[in-house]
């Protein structure tokens, strides 16, 4: 009985592998355009990805050099020398650039204070204005001064000699 059942579980397991390798055939004949197609593109791909990592490695170079360096101690002689100081005098704005420009003397105010790095509304608040008329006198003054920003304006201002 042992010898009955171990023959007909051998002849079903030949039978078995025998239809897997048909069905396997099958599949193979049927579908082998898109069977090499995979594996035709699985080659390119890893081939295109070992390039890639080959090609863009970054080749570091360590090069180590032993420099010898003398140390030496500078000595320095001190002489006193005298230097005239003038005493500056407060700083006036040129009125005839002034002029020339259209500049009223509140746009000086608000230049004044946005060179002394003033927020709109700290401004409107010293000169005890509101924020758009701060706005307005700032626009009016760039314009008249060709800036398009706060610090450009004061840079053409200091170099007018407009503002200290």
């Amino acid at each position: 009985m042992k010898k009955t059942i171990l023959l007909y579980g051998l002849l079903g397991g030949v039978l078995i592998a025998g239809l897997k390798l048909i069905e396997y055939r099958f599949l193979v004949v049927e579908h082998s355009l898109e069977i090499y197609g995979g594996i035709v593109a699985l080659l390119f791909s890893a081939l295109g990805i070992w390039l890639g990592l080959k090609l863009t490695r970054t080749k570091e170079t360590v090069i180590v050099r032993e420099v010898p360096v003398e140390v030496r101690v500078p000595v320095e002689v001190r002489v006193p020398v005298e230097v005239p100081v003038r005493v500056s005098e407060p700083f006036v704005a040129d009125p005839a650039r002034v002029r020339e420009l259209g500049i009223t003397p509140r746009e000086m105010e608000i230049l004044e204070a946005i060179a002394a790095g003033l927020s709109t509304k700290e401004i409107a608040a010293k000169l005890f204005v509101s924020e758009n008329t701060v706005k307005t006198h700032s626009s009016r003054l760039f314009d008249k001064l060709n800036a398009k920003r706060r610090t450009q304006a004061v840079q053409i201002a200091k170099e007018a000699g407009l503002i200290a």
